[in-house]
């Protein structure tokens, strides 16, 4: 059944295209190293993403394990992701926890919604990019996933600040660099400024050869040898790329909205920053983002000057179920006593009479010396 999402933007004049046949996944998968490094599952605590919007900008979304609010096609190739990109981006996002199951979602609770901008492995239409910024902002993005990296362009950067103007938490890539490319430049739309740019960062915490260090980063997130799902069903382990790094910081976004509502797009942004874990040189921005820090850090001048407290957790116990201790009835320890003492005197009085009646006896009840 089609979303009110994909009836609102009209479909693109169907394309000619190869097969869909995305690379082959895996069921063999264990609890990857960015689920035990930033340990989403100890933010749901505070925080699943519940009632926020996240949109994803990317090749489509095919998994059973993601849940969508809401889907558009932008190049008329139909719904499902025949590269396996986008799918992978969603899943580290949203990805729905099932018991048994070692991959899960950063904030599973968001809505997600999924733009097909392209339908190859390439950044696609750039117009279409714009085009699909525009309508997410326009639908009432929360945060907008933006794994990709391109040149400046002026129409991107006006879609850019359109969203921003409109209270969305830009996250962006920051780009992939290697031997090839000779000399690394900044990329767009990370490098715009008051978008969230994400680095990528390897198991040992290092950050990523290919992590493009020219564009301004803002924090890292996983990037290399990541695990997520793909079309099929399946899930893939070996990940690269800064592109799979961006929906981590995002779903984290996503926490921060939900658990922060009063704070703007660019209060989160700053949120995330300062909680990140330290950095050292140059591409890695403040470090590698974390989850339950931004989630239970108290910050100052947020927002309008006062501290922002988060609201406190549910008691577990509702209010009442411990009664309070009665107060003392001194009337009843009084006659408590009074009984008790008496009880005690006619106890000793017992005692003597049992010893002294017999020795009366034997004396004839004549007195002694």
């Amino acid at each position: 059944m089609a979303s009110a999402l994909a009836l609102q933007l009209p479909l693109m004049p169907a394309v000619a295209r190869e097969a869909c046949r995305p690379a082959r996944g895996t069921l063999a998968i264990g609890e990857s190293w960015a689920q035990k490094r930033l340990d989403p599952r100890r933010a749901w605590q505070l925080s699943t993403g519940a009632g926020v919007t996240v949109a994803v900008i990317d090749s489509g979304v095919s998994h059973p394990q993601i849940r969508l609010a809401g889907r558009a096609d932008l190049v008329g190739t139909g719904f499902n992701d025949c590269v396996g990109h986008g799918t992978a981006v969603a899943g580290i996002i949203g990805a729905q926890y099932i018991k048994g199951v070692p991959f899960y979602g950063v904030a599973p609770g968001v809505r997600l919604l999924s733009y097909k901008q392209t339908d190859s492995e390439r950044n696609g239409d750039p117009k279409l990019l714009v085009k699909a910024i525009e309508s997410a902002a326009d639908e009432g993005a929360d945060v907008i996933n933006l794994s990709i990296s391109t040149a400046d362009q002026p129409d991107l950067k006006r879609a850019v600040e359109y969203a921003l103007a409109k209270d969305v938490v830009v996250v962006a890539a920051a780009g992939n660099t290697t031997k090839e490319d000779g000399t690394p430049v900044p990329e767009y739309p990370a490098g715009y400024e008051g978008v969230l740019a994400v680095g990528a960062s390897g198991p040992n915490g290092a950050l990523a050869e290919f992590s493009n260090k020219e564009t301004p980063v803002s924090v890292l997130g996983p990037g290399q040898d990541v695990t997520s799902t793909w079309p099929g069903g399946v899930y893939r382990t070996d990940l690269d790329g800064t592109s799979y790094a961006v929906p981590y910081v995002a779903g984290v976004a996503a926490l921060v909205r939900a658990r922060f509502p009063r704070l703007d797009q660019a209060q989160v942004r700053r949120r995330i920053i300062a909680t990140a874990d330290g950095a050292v040189g140059g591409g890695k921005g403040a470090g590698m983002v974390n989850p339950m820090l931004a989630l239970s850090a108290i910050l100052p001048l947020e927002p309008e000057g006062a501290p922002v407290v988060a609201p406190p957790l549910p008691s577990p116990l509702p209010r009442g179920a411990v009664a309070k201790a009665p107060p003392v009835d001194r009337d009843a320890v009084r006659l408590a006593l009074t009984v008790a003492g008496s009880g005690l005197g006619l106890g000793l009085l017992v005692l003597v009479a049992r010893a002294f009646i017999p020795m009366g006896r034997r004396r004839g009840w004549r007195p002694g010396r």
